[in-house]
């Protein structure tokens, strides 16, 4: 029997950076905040030690912010007629736990996404007709637009001090900028990162064949940066332990370096670490959420009531939490009915290796979003026309990382061990570097997530299931790009060019990106999506899912820049709107 706690105002589910900018906000609202975490606490002095995070083993290999298998997977499958297996070890993404969630070992590349991404199927259709679109691809327009979701955007670069070059200040294009970005109220907090010898490399060859280079806009801070809340961070100082690692110099933007240190302070806000919650409760009728019930480290049950249940974890966790509440239609692959678990997506990104003979690139000073970018082919920034796929990604020539034991960037041929292979890992070392893509990912039918039927966890409720393999939109999208950044590739005169694209299946082994999204989709009415365009549920209005898994496809960028705006967006409808008049924002 669980115990029943006192009721409050809103009870948070996951404490990652969502969590925090939802506690932050309605905090300042007056509203009473419960926050339960099912990691440990974590904090930059005590945990992000420079004596000791840049540590590869630990960090990287043996995934200490991680999450850990042996509690917590799922079961993968490529296709509905395949058997499901557990995920044994990470490998494609690499969930976080604990406080501060995945924001924490993120590399600080921060996007907005394009116009085009939330008026997706409109777009295109209005563009190429409706044949352009396959009947197999569930694509939709979000319900929100980017004119819209501009000053939170905009909220989020300053909360974080994002570094960058804007493109498109009030509608006037900014030389030295992404020609192709929406338009802009402010440019960037702060300036852009200093560009070494790759990146410097990568755009001078990008920008030869007609290109238009730009600097990676990054959570990675060129200079000190006070933000609105009084929390200070300091520069980078290029280590390259970003991705997979916590930043020790307060030089990273995460819930612990710009949040943190005022909301650990309010009386209204309280924090539970060690708390999985295990259930949404609803009312008799269905319609009402009551609060959750968790379980603490000592296995003890709780019943968390509150008035406001907001569902913030990583959306894999935001969607099996709704499948094992029973929260929502489960979506049907074979029908296409239902909408919980739909239009699961991911990244594809392939990569062109260049080796130069005597040009030195110190790889070894780098950071997570150090790099230069063209985003000539992302979206539809380019005439798609005969192609055989919409929407792209934008290629890059980043400089993240030079850890030794990760770093390895070898010819075709190389042995895999050895004294050949020592020799060339010390010939390469220094003289070479990846063009990659961050290529977008198309909703297909056949592509969700739901519950395995066989497998559970160490609470005994169903693991989640994922389907998922790249389509033709994807490789046919891959082939197009490898062209591109091969030419950009040549144009760069090294002395080797090794292609390495992914596929034809996806293999949920080798790592990526973290950037999963969707499965409790946003949308214009109940029949394509699981909450509004305010992340409130269409069933359940005082129910917010907020996080990736309202994406209704990925886009050629990475997430953090679109999932935090959306949680501002949230936020403040909340405020403004919600508290006034408790029910649904919109009409179905």
């Amino acid at each position: 029997m669980a115990r029943k706690l006192p009721q409050t105002d809103v009870v948070l589910v996951g404490f990652g950076w969502t969590g925090a900018l939802m506690a932050q906000e309605l905090t300042e609202a007056g509203l009473n905040v419960v926050a339960l975490e099912r990691g440990s606490w974590r904090d930059t002095a005590t945990d992000f030690a420079p004596t000791f995070i840049q540590d590869e083993l630990r960090y990287r290999y043996q995934g200490h912010l991680f999450e850990q298998t042996a509690r917590e997977t799922l079961t993968f499958r490529n296709s509905p007629d395949q058997t499901a297996l557990p995920m044994r070890r990470l490998g494609s993404f690499l969930p976080g736990t604990g406080v501060g969630g995945s924001i924490i070992h993120w590399n600080g590349q921060v996007w907005r996404f394009l116009p085009y991404d939330f008026e997706i199927r409109t777009r295109t259709e209005a563009r190429y007709g409706a044949e352009m679109i396959p009947q197999d691809m569930t694509l939709q327009d979000w319900g929100v637009t980017y004119d819209e979701l501009e000053p939170y955007y905009t909220r989020f670069e300053e909360l974080c001090g994002i570094s960058g070059q804007a493109g498109n200040v009030d509608g006037v294009r900014q030389a030295g900028g992404n020609p192709f970005e929406g338009r802009r109220s402010k440019s960037y907090p702060t300036p852009p990162m200093q560009q070494t010898y790759g990146p410097t490399l990568f755009a001078k060859a990008a920008q030869s064949l007609g290109l238009h280079p730009f600097p990676c806009p990054s959570g990675n801070m060129s200079q000190a940066y006070t933000n609105a809340l009084g929390v200070t961070m300091a520069p980078c100082t290029y280590c390259g332990f970003c991705e997979k690692f916590g930043c020790g110099n307060y030089s990273k933007a995460s819930a612990q370096t710009t949040i943190l240190p005022v909301l650990m302070k309010k009386e209204n806000f309280t924090l539970r670490t060690d708390s999985e919650v295990l259930l949404i409760n609803r009312d008799s009728s269905g319609k009402r959420a009551t609060g959750v019930t968790y379980v603490d480290r000592q296995g003890e049950e709780y019943e968390q009531p509150a008035e406001l249940v907001i569902v913030c974890a990583y959306i894999t966790h935001n969607v099996r939490l709704l499948l094992i509440s029973g929260i929502g239609e489960v979506y049907d692959s074979q029908t296409g009915k239902g909408t919980l678990g739909k239009n699961y997506c991911y990244q594809i990104n392939p990569s062109v290796n260049v080796f130069f003979e005597d040009k030195l690139l110190n790889p070894f000073i780098g950071a997570g979003a150090l790099g230069m970018i063209a985003d000539d082919w992302n979206g539809d920034n380019f005439d798609h026309t005969g192609l055989g796929f919409i929407h792209g990604g934008y290629i890059a020539g980043y400089v993240t990382t030079g850890r030794p034991i990760e770093t390895e960037l070898l010819p075709k041929g190389t042995p895999k061990w050895g004294a050949k292979w020592k020799q060339a890992f010390v010939r390469n070392y220094l003289t070479s570097m990846s063009i990659s893509l961050m290529g977008a990912v198309m909703p297909n039918r056949a592509n969700h997530l739901d519950l395995d039927p066989s497998y559970r966890d160490i609470h005994g409720r169903p693991l989640m299931r994922m389907t998922y393999d790249f389509k033709a939109n994807e490789l046919n999208m891959q082939d197009f790009a490898m062209g591109k950044m091969t030419d950009i590739a040549k144009a760069m005169q090294p002395r080797e060019i090794n292609a390495a694209p992914r596929g034809p299946h996806y293999d949920i082994d080798p790592y990526q990106t973290t950037h999963n999204t969707g499965g409790a989709i946003m949308g214009a009415n109940p029949q394509q999506s699981v909450v509004n365009r305010y992340l409130q549920h269409w069933e359940v209005p005082n129910l917010f899912v907020v996080g990736a898994s309202a994406f209704a496809h990925n886009s050629g960028y990475n997430p953090t820049g679109t999932v935090s705006a959306l949680a501002l967006w949230s936020a403040d409808a909340i405020k403004s709107r919600y508290l006034k008049n408790p029910g649904p924002l919109v009409q179905a």
